[in-house]
């Protein structure tokens, strides 16, 4: 009998909207302002905090750093992670400038 290695699962990759569109109903979207972003800066892999915090998983680990608005809940999270300060949690009804 062989052994089995009882450390190894079964992964699986989250995706995305799941629960359907979740984005028409947030009151705070995030802004991101891309000069001050690490990655966007840098232009390189770097930090990606928002991405790694993301609990809905909308934030693209890419340069720019995007993040999918149709499935962002608002929550703020990546704001409060971000060590730059590069994303801002702003109001549904204010442009983003």
């Amino acid at each position: 009998m062989e052994k089995r290695d009882e450390n190894i699962s079964a992964m699986c990759k989250p995706s995305i909207g799941e629960a359907g569109r979740t984005g028409d109903w947030r009151t705070l979207r995030p802004v991101i302002d891309q000069t001050r972003c690490i990655p966007s800066v840098k232009k390189k892999s770097a930090c990606f905090l928002c991405w790694l915090y993301c609990p809905e998983g909308v934030v693209k680990a890419a340069i720019p750093v995007e993040i999918d608005l149709d499935y962002c809940k608002g929550c703020g999270i990546c704001a409060e992670e971000c060590p730059a300060k590069a994303i801002q949690m702003v109001r549904e009804d204010q442009s983003d400038e």
